[in-house]
């Protein structure tokens, strides 16, 4: 069966064991014994973000949480991507259908932003709300990956809003060269 706490519990492992080493690893993802975890996903998700917040610096965080996107559906939205590109020869051509728009994508002053009225995250459906938003950074890291691929370049994602820090949406400005 689909488990999605195991995998990101595997993801984020990775992600910090290769900013450090297993220990650290495995002190993060499980607080210290390799063993079943039997806390809640929500007790689960914010205890072990406090634990990575408390052994990296925040730059370190980002990058280890960015690594975390669990890549959901991507060739899915790398074919509508393209598929806006390939109408448009501008950011606001390729922002202007609807099918954009449904997606969430839209651009303000020449910038392009993807925007979610919903936590699209499976692993926080019962979680109230964040204190930080180091969860939410695997959401830059997916639409990182995801414009990376669509536009081939190098893209910078800065995450502004987001629905379980208390906002009404997840807001996210995707800068490209």
């Amino acid at each position: 069966m689909f488990d999605i706490r195991k995998i990101q519990e595997n993801v984020i492992y990775e992600a910090v064991k290769a900013e450090s080493n297993a220990d650290t690893a495995k002190e993060v993802v499980y607080g210290g014994e390799l063993s079943e975890n039997t806390e809640s996903n929500p007790n689960w998700v914010k205890s072990a973000m406090h634990r990575l917040e408390s052994k990296f610096e925040t730059e370190t965080v980002k990058k280890i949480r960015m690594g975390c996107q669990c890549g959901y559906g991507m060739d899915e939205k790398l074919a509508l991507v393209k598929e806006l590109m390939s109408a448009a020869t501008n950011i606001e051509e390729f922002t202007s259908s609807e099918k954009a728009r449904a997606a969430g994508l839209f651009c303000k002053d020449g910038e392009l932003f993807l925007q979610f009225n919903f936590c699209p995250c499976p692993m926080l459906a019962e979680v109230d709300r964040l204190e930080t938003n180091t969860w939410c950074q695997c959401t830059t890291g997916y639409s990182k990956v995801l414009f990376e691929k669509a536009f081939a370049c190098t893209v910078d994602v800065e995450l502004l809003k987001s629905i379980k820090m208390g906002n009404d949406v997840c807001l996210m400005k995707i800068m490209l060269p």
